[in-house]
This record gives C-alpha cells, structure tokens and sequence, in this order.
C-alpha cells in the first residue's frame, strides 16, 4: 500500500501543477484580450464645451490602439463630480475611464460638502491636454482689459459684476475668488453646470464675465462680436493666443497666472496590467499627428509623453497645489 501512495503521489502533484498552470496562463489570457468590449469615456461636462471636443478627438484613435470602440458621455453637475462619483460606482476593470481635472477631483471634494469622493480615490493614467484660461466677458460690457474689469468692479461695489463659473470649488469659481482677495473687489458667483450653457450666457448678456478655458467656439463667437476675450492667465502668452495680453502684464494682477490640464483616470484599485494597457494606447494616441492637429486647432496643447511613475508624481505634485490655493483663499465645503 505504501508502495502504491508513493506513486501516486507525484502523479498528483504533476497534476495540480498542471492545473495552477492552466489557470495561470488563462489569467494572462485574459489580461492580454482587455479590452473584450467597448470602453466607456465619462466626461463630466455637457455636450458643446471644450472637455466634450477633447473626448471627441481622442476616441476615435483611441478606440484604435485599444481594438474597441471608445464611447463618449457627458454627466453634468456637481463641478463635475457627479459624473467623478458614477465612474467610482462601476466596477474598476478599465471599461470605464473618467476624463478629468483638478476641477472635479481635486477641488469639488474641498468646496462641495456632497461629493464624498477623495481625490486618492482615482489614478490618472496619462495627461492629455493643456488648456489656456481666458478672461470673457458680454460684449457690451463696457471694458477691454483685466485691468479695466477689476475697475469696473471697484465702481459697482453696491450692485456687484456677475461671473460664471462651473460650479462651486472649481479652478475657475478659486481663480475669481483669489482675484477678489488680492484686489479688494467684490463680486457675485453663479454657478453653472458646464462650460457651454455658461459660454451661452455671456453671449446673450445673462452674466457679466467669466473665467473659461478658451475654445474654439468661443473665439468665432468673439469674431462675431457676440462677447469678448479679453485677457489670458499664463505665466506668458500662449503660442496659439499671441495677441491676447496676460492678465500678470497689466497692473492690478501681478504674477497671477494658472493654466489647467486634462488627463484620462481610473479608479484607484483597477488592475495594473489594465492601466499599463490603457497608458500605452493613450500615450501613442497622443503622438497621432491628426489627433494633435485637431487639439490644437481648439487651442489645446497636447501633453507631453509621461511613464506611469511620472503620471503619479504629477497628479500627487497637483494636488498638493491646489489644496494649497484652497487653503490660502480659506475655501470651506459648502
């Protein structure tokens, strides 16, 4: 009987061996074929803005390199966080990536009491895009300078300007907010749900100004004389905005300069070989001459190649920078 369990028994070990074996490769199997259906792109603005032109130039190629179809939806609200929170609640398996910016990530979860989202909840796999940030404003206004504006605001103090924004504790509501500190003004905030309903307003007069990313469609709306740009916010003036003085070069907002970047994200616990998968497609995404092409032609600039590691210093280095402007201007969840 001893005889007999002693051959058994490798013959039952080469067996399991063969099994984990299989599994094993399975697994790798099945890693390798991600994705195995289409990829959903949440963007978390309406339909018209310039985060919506974004996913619509990257989905195409994107959907390419991934061999599936990359879908694009848009979920207002919230600064962006309630479609931030949809993408939380789907299962973390790279089917469903969020187009994001410190505006939904970053800053809603220190301005809005509601969003229960931390920004260490996501992982951005890959920077996509630069945006220039613009000071616009209803074409009859009455200025055409930042410097002017801020004016205009110190003689309206008992009926104060009205500016847009996309919502409570996005980049754009901060910017006005620290603007207000640093120059003594003051102004009323209406929020809005995105950037082109709120784009829509000033052209129709409804707001006084706003501080937008500057678009394509805004620039053929101030060629038509329907509102007007009148100022930048970088450090200096953008290649695609040469004509358009910074707001740091007139006299009233001294070293006053941001810029705002997009990047696609994950949630945190999604498999690595899914986001090193999602990170090659998008990084040669990015390197297609006509999806760069089309950026620029929204004045945006396409980001540079980063690694994973790379990726993750820049978005903890971001945080880190806009909780910072949160805490200098005391912004408080409201």
């Amino acid at each position: 009987m001893s005889m007999i369990r002693t051959l058994r028994l490798p013959a039952l070990l080469g067996g399991l061996f063969t099994t984990a074996a299989l599994l094993a490769g399975t697994g790798a199997a099945q890693a390798q074929a991600y994705p195995m259906k289409p990829v959903n792109l949440m963007v978390p603005y309406p339909a018209g803005g310039p985060s919506d032109a974004i996913a619509r130039i990257f989905n195409t190629q994107l959907g390419k390199e991934l061999g599936q179809q990359v879908l694009v939806e848009n979920l207002g609200g919230v600064s962006g966080a309630l479609a931030a929170q949809k993408v939380l609640a789907a299962p973390a398996d790279g089917y469903y990536l969020f187009q994001g910016s410190p505006n939904e990530v970053i800053l809603s979860p220190l301005a809005n009491a509601a969003v229960k989202l931390k920004t260490e909840d996501f992982r951005l796999v890959h920077p996509v895009a630069d945006a220039v940030m613009v000071f616009v404003t209803r074409k009859d206004l009455g200025v055409n300078s930042v410097d002017e504006l801020i004016a205009l605001a110190r003689k309206s103090a008992d009926r104060p300007l009205t500016y847009g924004s996309v919502g409570i504790g996005s980049l754009y509501h901060l910017i006005l907010e620290q603007a207000q500190a640093q120059t003594g003004i003051k102004l009323a905030h209406v929020p809005y749900k995105g950037n082109a309903p709120l784009l829509q307003d000033i052209g129709g007069g409804q707001v006084d100004f706003a501080v937008l990313v500057y678009s394509a469609g805004m620039g053929a709306l101030a060629e038509q004389g329907r509102l007007k740009v009148i100022g930048q916010l970088g450090a200096q003036r953008s290649e695609l905005l040469k004509n358009l003085p910074t707001a740091s070069e007139g006299k009233e907002l001294k070293n006053f300069a941001f810029k705002i970047w997009t990047g696609f994200m994950v949630p945190r616990s999604t498999p690595d070989d899914v986001v090193q998968r999602l990170h090659t497609a998008i990084g040669k995404t990015l390197q297609d001459p006509g999806v760069r092409a089309a950026l620029m032609a929204q004045t945006q600039h396409p980001s540079a190649p980063m690694s994973l590691a790379d990726s993750a210093r820049f978005f903890e280095a971001e945080t880190a920078r806009y909780r910072a402007i949160a805490r200098q201007i005391s912004l408080q969840p409201q």
